[in-house]
């Protein structure tokens, strides 16, 4: 039992790191909270059509900005967490 805590607690940093590695190098964002983790796109840095802004301004009287398929066609990941359980304010008495 113990063996077995001091291994989780040496490999786990190691695939933290890992995979934040993975993560940026892939043009991907990581976000967690206690409610939910994410896993979206970012544009990517050496895309020829954005230059890695995610999106070019198209021209005409009313100029609006055009996304770019390097990061927009992606899918996106969530997994949605359960909440913690509120603590009461006061006590019930």
């Amino acid at each position: 039992m113990r063996l077995r805590t001091i291994l989780l607690l040496a490999v786990a940093p190691l695939t933290v790191t890992a995979a934040a590695v993975a993560l940026k190098a892939g043009s991907w964002r990581l976000h967690a909270d206690r409610y939910r983790i994410e896993v979206t796109a970012r544009p990517r840095p050496g895309c020829p059509h954005c230059h890695g802004a995610g999106g070019r301004w198209t021209g005409g009287p009313f100029p609006e900005i055009e996304v770019c398929g390097c990061w927009s066609a992606r899918r996106e990941l969530r997994i949605r967490l359960l909440p913690v359980p509120a603590w009461p304010d006061e006590p019930p008495f």
